[in-house]
């Protein structure tokens, strides 16, 4: 049986949630991810109570704030399905991935919990779509033989998260490629060279 469609919200409570939307993205480019929920409200001029009933969680609150930005890393997993090399696609993918993951401070921590956690919110839902996008890339590559068979999708996203939380706490951008490069040269398969008789 599936559920109803939930029902429209009404004007005032559409205005109150675009208001939190839009004070959630600023808030977190100013302060990021982990900004204050009580500021959110403040700054959207709406009482915190107001915030909850739109967002359970902080978690449903981000997952709406990156809603086009996790619609277009889904929808560039599905355009790299038809890339001429599989496991290059995959290498695109990843290193798109890693940018989506850091468009504010201190959000690739609660992106990787997002991964781990099954909580029910918007932002574990949000990680499934991506989730499968990377895993038909990953199958790809895996069945040309250009990536190691035993690579599993939620590793591969996790270690990507890793490599844009060192490069965030360590402050050097150049981390992100030489992490990266490091995960790349391990997923590739390496054909055994032939011996000179």
């Amino acid at each position: 049986m599936t559920s109803p469609p939930p029902r429209p919200l009404r004007a005032d409570a559409k205005r109150n949630c675009d208001r939190l939307i839009a004070a959630a993205k600023s808030e977190f480019a100013e302060r990021g991810a982990s900004a204050s929920l009580e500021d959110i409200a403040e700054r959207a001029r709406v009482g915190i109570g107001t915030l909850y009933r739109h967002f359970p969680t902080r978690d449903d609150l981000i997952a709406k704030v990156l809603a086009s930005g996790t619609e277009t890393i889904v929808a560039r997993g599905r355009e790299l399905l038809g890339h001429a090399r599989p496991g290059e696609a995959l290498v695109i993918w990843l290193r798109e991935l890693v940018d989506h993951q850091t468009t504010y401070r201190g959000l690739t921590a609660a992106l990787a919990q997002g991964y781990i956690a099954d909580n029910g919110t918007q932002l574990c839902a949000s990680c499934d779509l991506i989730t499968q996008a990377g895993q038909a890339l990953l199958s790809r590559a895996q069945a040309t033989g250009e990536i190691r068979p035993d690579s599993e999708v939620r590793e591969l996203i996790l270690t990507a998260h890793s490599a844009a939380w060192i490069a965030e706490n360590t402050e050097d951008p150049a981390a992100v490629d030489r992490l990266l490069g490091i995960l790349f040269d391990g997923l590739r398969v390496v054909r055994p060279s032939r011996k000179r008789a």
